[in-house]
């Protein structure tokens, strides 16, 4: 049987390069540049909740890094560091080592592409649990926040948003897609694709940002929550796929573009002065930025449909104690 020990040393020690020290004591150190705040934040990926006890290993892997990306790309901040807690079944670890070696292959493909390093973490027994706290770096006082839109900025989205929501849809049954159409739609769901330079370069342009985890709907609200602010966005003006667009007279497809989450694309405000600016951004980057409503004085969202009409929302996003 393989110890804590064993398992660290065997899928998850590596020397480290920009900490003063990594795993291996009882705490990591590092060394904060001066000029610079840190940006921290975790995540928790549970078995049978955000995931399905029998999903790939490696994709797990990539994914769970993913997510955490996604939140240093919304602050604008560059990722640096990052912590891994297991908890991990002992028939797993007993009796399919290649589990292991595939999810930490999947975890550090991810990793490597951003010079992350994993510094520390733990491991222990138990139901399988994914738990990652990340560490970025960010100028002082230039983060991206949600507290900052302002009344008359657009609202911006990157990507596409919906297919993540439909593929699961589709795994649950709720909805037959043809081969390719699932084929489209899997990597969404399994392997996001963090905005981390999109949201380093947005700096200096917009004023407020946030990550679409739990859906559209629920995470510009966040926006507006925080920045005590209205908003009205135009259904027919947000990207989705050609799959989506196939289903999108369903109301489970209209529930997965805009509620959905498991999106992991940008949304965020910015003045109409710097439309062009974005544009420019846009074809830098080659990664669609579509503009999808407007923010206003007062409070709350509204949604309106192809000819106007406000939308009544069926979810208004992911909730982990009501799902």
């Amino acid at each position: 049987m393989a110890s804590e020990f064993d398992i660290i040393r065997r899928y998850f020690k590596r020397p480290v390069t920009n900490a003063i020290l990594g795993a291996g004591d009882d705490a990591a150190l590092i060394s904060v540049p001066a000029g610079a705040e840190l940006a921290i934040s975790a995540d928790t990926l549970v078995s049978g909740r955000h995931f399905f006890a029998d999903a790939d290993p490696y994709r797990l892997g990539f994914k769970s890094l993913a997510v955490n990306l996604s939140d240093m790309a919304a602050m604008g901040a560059k990722p640096r560091w990052v912590l891994l807690a297991l908890t991990l079944p002992e028939e797993l670890v007993n009796q399919n080592t290649a589990w292991l070696a595939e999810f930490s292959q999947g975890f550090f493909t991810l990793a490597d592409r951003y010079h992350v390093e994993l510094i520390g973490g733990d491991t222990t027994a138990g139901p399988l649990n994914i738990g990652i706290q990340i560490i970025g770096e960010v100028a002082a006082g230039k983060a991206l926040r949600r507290s900052g839109a302002q009344p008359d900025d657009d609202i911006w989205v990157s990507g596409k948003l919906g297919d993540a929501a439909l593929a699961l849809c589709h795994e649950l049954q709720q909805i037959t897609l043809e081969p390719e159409e699932i084929a489209q739609c899997l990597p969404s769901l399994l392997t996001p694709v963090a905005r981390v330079e999109l949201g380093q370069r947005l700096i200096g342009l917009a004023h407020s940002a946030i990550d679409i985890s739990d859906g559209l709907a629920a995470d510009l609200g966040h926006i507006l929550v925080a920045s005590e602010k209205a908003a009205c966005i135009n259904k027919v003006d947000i990207p989705c796929s050609a799959v989506l667009k196939k289903y999108r007279q369903q109301s489970i497809a209209i529930d997965c573009l805009l509620a959905g989450g498991d999106d992991y694309e940008l949304c965020f405000t910015a003045a109409k002065t710097n439309r062009r600016e974005i544009e420019k951004l846009s074809a830098e980057l080659t990664l669609p930025l579509t503009r999808i409503g407007e923010i206003y004085s007062g409070a709350g969202l509204t949604v309106r449909d192809a000819q106007g009409n406000t939308m009544t929302l069926d979810s208004k996003g992911y909730d982990h104690f009501s799902a």
